[in-house]
C-alpha cells in the first residue's frame, strides 16, 4: 500500500538510536525527507552519514531538547531546508525514574515540554501543508502503574492528554495521535542497561511480557509511520498502545 509519504517532510526527535531510529529509518523507506535531532554529535553525524549511504535524504542535528529556543530554530531551519513540514514525531524522553525532586524538572522539560515546543513551532507548517500529522511518543507507564510511578510514568500521561487535546483543538487541519510501547530492547537501551546492571528488574518486566520478549523498535516504529500517513486520514486524537499485550487494562 502506498503510504504517501513519498516527499513529504518529517520530524523527528532523538532519532540516532532505538525507537526514534527506526522511526526516522521507516520514514525515510517510504520516501519522506527527514529532520532529526538528538544531543550527541557524534550520534547525529553517524546516524546521519548512515541513513544518506542508504539512500535517504535526511538531516540531523544536535541539539538539547529541553532548551525551547533552539529547538524551535531547529524547526524553522528544517522547515526552511525542505520547504515545509508535514509530520512530527514527539519521542525524546529524559528517562528520569525515581523520587528525586530534579527527575521532575526534567520530566517536565524534556518528556512534555519537548513535545508542546515542538509542536507549537511546527504548527503553522502543518497546518500550510494541508496533511499535518503529529504523534508523540508515550509509554504504557502512562497507562497504568509500575516501577516508573512518578515523574516518568506523570509526565507519560500527561503526553497522551495533551494529544488528544491537540487532535480536539485542531481538527480538521492537523491530526495528532499517541503510540505508547511496552518494553523496548536494542542495543545501548534502557533495557539492555538494565538487564546487565539489575537482573531481577529485567527478569521481573519480561516476564510480564505474555509474547515471552520485548518490543523491537521497529516493530513500535511501525505505528508511528502508519499514524503519520496521509492514509490515516481519520484516525485522530487516538491511543495506540503497542506492548504486545503486556497492559492488561480495558481501553474503552
Amino acid at each position: 500500500m502506498d503510504l504517501q509519504l513519498d516527499g513529504r517532510v518529517a520530524l523527528v526527535t532523538g532519532g540516532t538510536k532505538g525507537i526514534g531510529r527506526a522511526v526516522v529509518e521507516g520514514l525515510a523507506a517510504e520516501g519522506a525527507r527527514v529532520a532529526f535531532c538528538a544531543r550527541t554529535a557524534d550520534d547525529v553525524a553517524k546516524a546521519e552519514q548512515e541513513l544518506r549511504d542508504a539512500g535517504h535524504d535526511v538531516a540531523g542535528t544536535a541539539l538539547d531538547v529541553a532548551d525551547g529556543a533552539a529547538l524551535a530554530a531547529w524547526v524553522a531551519a528544517a522547515a526552511e531546508r525542505f520547504g515545509g513540514i508535514d509530520v512530527v514525531v514527539a519521542n525524546v524522553s529524559a528517562l528520569a525514574i525515581g523520587p528525586d525532586p530534579d527527575f521532575w524538572r526534567q520530566s517536565f522539560e524534556v518528556d512534555l515540554m519537548h513535545t508542546v515546543r515542538v509542536v507549537e513551532a511546527a504548527l503553522p507548517h502543518l497546518e500550510a501543508g494541508g496533511v499535518g500529522s503529529v504523534v508523540a511518543v508515550s509509554s504504557v507507564s502512562g497507562r497504568e502503574i509500575d516501577f516508573t510511578a512518578g515523574p516518568y510514568g506523570v509526565m507519560k500521561s500527561a503526553l497522551v492528554h495533551y494529544t488528544s487535546g491537540l487532535a480536539y483543538q485542531h481538527a480538521g487541519k492537523v491530526r495528532a495521535n499517541t503510540v505508547s510501547p511496552g518494553n523496548t530492547y536494542f542495543d545501548g537501551g534502557v533495557w539492555q542497561s538494565i538487564e546487565q546492571n539489575n537482573p531481577e528488574l529485567f527478569g521481573t518486566a519480561l516476564g510480564l511480557n505474555p509474547t515471552g520478549r520485548m518490543a523491537r523498535p521497529e516493530e513500535v516504529a511501525y505505528g508511528v509511520v502508519m499514524l503519520s500517513s496521509p492514509r490515516a486520514s481519520f484516525i485522530t486524537g487516538t491511543h495506540l498502545v503497542v506492548d504486545g499485550a503486556l497492559t492488561r487494562g480495558v481501553q474503552l
